[in-house]
């Protein structure tokens, strides 16, 4: 009997990842026999079928934006729409919109844990340059599930946070330059995929999950048989969440499908605080100039004491606005300085 190959070649990016892919795919030969899907984190006003036409004209294979419940076939490159998550099933993909995860939509991990528990060991799994943590959670599914994985060598990424919180988090079967994947996936295509490795329950069982979820058929009772419940509320809708502390990468989910790994979840948490700061800040300025406005219309009348009472209270919001302006400002020069240390890392 004839074991199945490596043929499900899954590929995250983000930040620097067009040129890459073009660097990538340009070593691929037209009848390599497998399909490859690839998700790059996009804006919702990205164009994937612009990006598709740019990587055609570098690439062998064929490349096309993905279609929901498209049959795969071998030789094709499936790129994912903008907006939209991209799923693999036994022989098909699906395209939906569905919760965003680690903040993004499209986002890696869907994909990757969709493969790993439709494909096993036949998948390979590539992270290339891109910044924060997604596709984490999902390469140490393919990792788990038998799957051969793959990450751009941090050194000459040019974002290299996705890439290195795959290294810190798991070990993986290959860490390399770009020009060295094509003759590497060349080679592994054509190894025999384990016949004894067993994909995970609970493997199975989240993709199924957020499956469902994403195509809003599941149930909240599905979440919580997922693991125990965290004592967070999601930064993105406010709902309850699940942890889920399967293998080494921890992440939380929410009744609603928002998915986050921790740092995604502070990352995600210190923005919510930052717009509620915001909201306050703006609300606060329109209290302040509308007693300031009372304060002078009282004065013109004569009305000193209430004039002095209303510039008295103006003024001491002027103090609060202050200080939540200095927090904003503050927070933003971390974030900038934080910036300048990954690009010189």
């Amino acid at each position: 009997m004839k074991l199945p190959h490596h043929d499900i070649i899954v590929i995250g990016t983000s930040a620097g990842g067009m040129a890459v892919l073009c660097e990538l795919l340009d070593q691929l030969p037209a009848d390599l026999p497998a399909a490859l899907f690839i998700v790059q984190h996009l804006a919702r006003n990205s164009n994937s079928h612009i990006l598709v036409e740019r990587l055609n004209k570098t690439a062998k294979l064929k490349c096309q934006v993905a279609q929901h419940e498209q049959t795969i076939e071998y030789g094709n490159v499936y790129f994912v729409p903008q907006d939209y998550h991209l799923l693999l099933q036994k022989g098909r993909m699906l395209v939906t919109k569905g919760p965003r995860e680690n903040m993004f939509r499209p986002a890696v991990d869907p994909l990757f844990r969709s493969a790993a528990a439709a494909y096993g060991a036949r998948v390979i799994g590539i992270v290339l340059t891109g910044m924060l943590q997604d596709g984490t959670v999902g390469m140490e599914m393919i990792k788990r599930s038998g799957g051969i994985t793959i990450v751009q060598h941090p050194r000459e990424a040019e974002y290299p946070d996705m890439p290195q919180s795959v290294l810190d988090m798991m070990e993986v079967d290959y860490a390399i330059p770009v020009n060295e994947m094509g003759k590497l996936l060349q080679e592994l295509v054509f190894v025999p995929a384990s016949a004894t490795a067993e994909i995970p329950e609970d493997v199975t069982y989240e993709a199924s999950i957020a499956e469902r979820l994403m195509l809003d058929t599941g149930e909240i009772e599905d979440t919580e048989m997922m693991g125990p419940r965290a004592p967070y509320s999601c930064p993105s809708c406010g709902g309850a969440m699940w942890e889920l502390n399967q293998g080494h990468t921890h992440h939380f989910r929410c009744h609603v499908g928002h998915s986050f790994t921790q740092d995604a979840f502070l990352d995600a948490n210190v923005q919510s605080i930052e717009e509620t700061l915001w909201i306050a800040l703006r609300m606060l300025e329109e209290r302040r100039t509308m007693l300031a406005t009372m304060a002078e219309q009282d004065r013109r009348k004569g009305h000193n004491h209430w004039s002095e009472s209303q510039q008295e209270r103006a003024d001491e919001l002027k103090e609060h606005i202050a200080r939540i302006r200095h927090v904003l400002l503050a927070n933003a020069n971390a974030k900038n300085k934080r910036e300048e240390n990954r690009e010189a890392s």
